[in-house]
């Protein structure tokens, strides 16, 4: 299908507000020991040979301030999580999570989720997760959205068969196109059978800052889950 590169550009601000000094030193101290490597990565690399052998891995792509994955990594000690993320504040967010949870089963990229997702071997992750993403609404950005072709040939590439993808998000137009995109591809199946599966959030997919921020706002929010094939 589509190349993914045609999101390799990361667009935006990549920190916000200036940051504290405990901020900071969180950054420099605890964000090396927790950071993606180099070089082609797996299960062992990411966790080492004894806590790696035959670890699930899990794979969040934008993950916000890391509540969602915090809460995920909380909930399946057991599993890896990778989780990606251009915004150094965001990082600082995960940061604060991992310490104050004491979770070791975190490993994070402050950078473009796809570089990530192209060094792991293929058929490899377990679940990956695309919460509320940037939906760039004016139709000449279109092709920045992380929902298009490109990209989800390389997530469905690392996805073993029967894995999962999960999509969040509560903007109408960013739904419509996601549920476009997803119709035209043979290589997952959307999970839901009635209404009430993607208007209900599931109970093993915790809430973020951006749902809350969505339904303080009264906006509808839509849960997808889709399976590969």
């Amino acid at each position: 299908m589509n190349d993914p590169s045609i999101i390799r550009r990361l667009y935006g601000r990549r920190q916000g507000h200036k940051l504290r000094q405990g901020q900071a030193a969180l950054v420099e101290e605890l964000l090396p020991r927790v950071s993606v490597p180099d070089g082609p990565l797996d299960a062992a690399t990411l966790f080492g040979e004894a806590q790696g052998q035959g670890r699930p891995l899990h794979l969040e792509i934008g993950f916000g301030a890391g509540e969602h994955l915090a809460g995920q990594a909380a909930a399946h000690p057991d599993t890896g999580f990778i989780g990606c993320e251009p915004f150094l504040n965001g990082v600082v967010g995960a940061l604060n999570h991992i310490r104050d949870g004491d979770l070791a089963n975190v490993r994070l990229h402050m950078g473009d989720a796809l570089e990530v997702v192209e060094r792991l071997p293929d058929a490899s992750l377990e679940r990956v997760y695309l919460l509320h993403p940037d939906p760039w609404p004016k139709a000449r950005h279109a092709k920045r959205r992380m929902m298009n072709h490109g990209p989800l040939d390389a997530i469905a590439a690392k996805l073993k068969p029967g894995g999962e993808f999960r999509l969040g998000t509560d903007d109408p137009t960013y739904c419509r196109w996601s549920m476009m995109v997803m119709n035209q591809r043979r290589d997952f199946t959307w999970t839901a059978t009635t209404a009430a599966d993607f208007l209900t959030r599931p109970d093993d997919w915790p809430e973020t800052r951006y749902e809350r921020k969505a339904r303080r706002q009264r906006h509808e929010v839509w849960y997808f889950r889709y399976q590969r094939v």
